[in-house]
């Protein structure tokens, strides 16, 4: 996993996709799920930390666009 594509194909994988149009709530939206998912022992912990990692490294993006 390398990619928020990826975390989304894997969420997909489970049933759930998330488009709300604004990218800080889907990212945020997304790490709940993941959560969920690794709560519910659906994801190893490898998973689980590789996509909240990309998540908050994406959200850190986007919030410093928004401060721009």
């Amino acid at each position: 996993m390398k990619t928020i594509y990826d975390v989304q194909q894997l969420l997909k994988k489970f049933g759930t996709i998330i488009y709300i149009g604004d990218r800080l709530a889907d990212l945020q939206l997304m790490e709940a799920e993941i959560k969920e998912l690794y709560q519910s022992q659906c994801l190893s912990v490898e998973t689980y930390q590789m996509a909240i990692l990309l998540l908050r490294q994406e959200m850190s993006r986007v919030k410093e666009k928004e401060g721009e």
